[in-house]
């Protein structure tokens, strides 16, 4: 047994429900302070999940006893209180993306590493049982060598369900940084770093419209790319297709299938858990459901900062790592970069594939091997 880490979060909006209901969940995590530029919203969280303190953020960063910030403000602000957090001696994981620019990004991870702290990032989605399920398909050979990959996200945005939209449709937002990071997430952990991206993106509809209860009719300015379309070469010689949009009504597209010399992988939603997981051989007649062969098939966001803190503990490396998200943020970047200059982009970053969570784990575990 580890001893828990103190862990304090920064954000206490829409997210912060799911990251609170999982701290309780995992023994390495004991979170002592919630901070949020509301203070009342932050005063609601502590009282809803009997947390010690809520405070301002700079009273959460001078907590001596704080080890870990998880970071849950927009997009916007990612870079700006990561990078006091790790000023302030803190270790910290960021909700997706990183941060809004590369240089942002750069700057937290350079930063940590003269510090000797940690960078952890979301999504730690691959870390449930159907993507693990999946890891371990490709790794034991089941289709194969990969030799391609398709990804689609299509929705008509969030501003009929989120009770403050606006930030989706400003620079750090959009379907690509919104959701893109689930999708490139999982295909970085089963096929490897992405070597070269090209793309298309535009903006289809300049304004939109909110429909959610909270702030119904109001009008949102849109200021990033909402349908986008990229083609990945990965490292290993596999390519994939990935399109994310918010200009889509309705489809009936697979989220992720995995291409072999030997047969197709159907990968569940990386934005959930669980499966279902498919798999058809070359030769057979059907495709088989596979029993997943992981656990932590329930959302239990929040498992990427619990293996962050085992990690820090025991000395390895932890697995949703900043070197993970930055080569996601650099792959995204690149697509966007790829349409206004009409040209294939070389990546300048990559990344090592976290190691796979070990067979036959106890989810309780305060040790995340």
């Amino acid at each position: 047994m580890i001893t828990p880490a103190n862990v304090g979060i920064i954000g206490c909006g829409t997210i912060s429900g799911i990251y609170l209901d999982n701290s309780k969940f995992f023994g390495a995590l004991n979170v002592v302070a919630v901070a949020d530029i509301d203070p009342d919203r932050a005063k609601a969280r502590a009282a809803e999940y009997d947390i010690p303190r809520a405070c301002s953020v700079e009273e959460l960063l001078a907590n001596p006893d704080i080890e870990i910030v998880v970071n849950l403000t927009t997009p916007d602000a990612h870079g700006p209180v990561a990078l006091a957090a790790l000023n302030a001696g803190k270790h910290v994981y960021n909700e997706k993306p990183l941060a809004v620019t590369r240089d942002e990004a750069r700057a937290l991870l350079d930063l940590a590493a003269c510090k000797g702290l940690r960078v952890g990032c979301a999504p730690d989605t691959f870390l449930g049982g159907g993507l693990q399920t999946c890891r371990k398909l490709i790794d034991d050979g089941w289709i194969g060598e990969p030799i391609g990959a398709t990804a689609f996200m299509l929705s008509h945005g969030p501003e009929s369900w989120h009770p403050n939209p606006t930030f989706f449709y400003q620079p750090g937002g959009g379907p690509m940084f919104d959701m893109g990071p689930y999708y490139l997430t999982a295909l970085c952990v089963l096929l490897g770093p992405v070597r070269r991206v090209t793309g298309s993106a535009r903006v289809s509809f300049p304004e939109r419209t909110v429909t959610s209860k909270d702030n119904y009719g109001a009008k949102i300015p849109v200021n990033t790319p909402t349908h986008v379309a990229g083609v990945l070469d990965f490292a290993s010689g596999a390519i994939a297709t990935i399109i994310t949009s918010f200009d889509v009504w309705s489809s009936q597209l697979p989220r992720i299938e995995i291409y072999g010399s030997q047969g197709t992988l159907i990968a569940p939603d990386p934005n959930t858990f669980d499966g279902p997981v498919l798999l058809r051989r070359a030769g057979a007649c059907e495709w088989s459901n596979i029993p997943l062969s992981h656990g932590f098939t329930r959302n239990r966001r929040g498992i990427g900062v619990a293996d962050m803190a085992t990690a820090i503990r025991t000395g390895r490396p932890h697995r949703a790592s900043g070197e993970l998200a930055y080569h996601v943020l650099d792959i995204m970047h690149a697509i966007h970069e790829a349409s206004r200059e009409e040209q294939h982009i070389i990546l300048r970053s990559t990344m090592i594939r976290p190691t796979p969570l070990p067979l036959g784990f106890d989810e309780h575990s305060v040790d995340l091997e």
